[in-house]
């Protein structure tokens, strides 16, 4: 029971997030996440192309 009422205690302590700082932060992993595709697309691509050449 100690166990429970410590995490009770703990959840209420704890600060959420509001909706807008949710969407802000989810828009800002799925920019990121976009960036590193195509920046890493970009990379294979050239030495693909490279490779090629060869």
């Amino acid at each position: 029971m100690k166990f429970m009422k410590s995490v009770v205690k703990t959840m209420k302590e704890t600060t959420w997030l509001n909706a807008k700082e949710t969407r802000r932060d989810t828009t800002t992993v799925v920019v990121m996440s976009v960036m590193f595709i195509l920046f890493f697309a970009g990379i294979d691509y050239l030495i693909q192309a490279a490779l090629n050449l060869l």
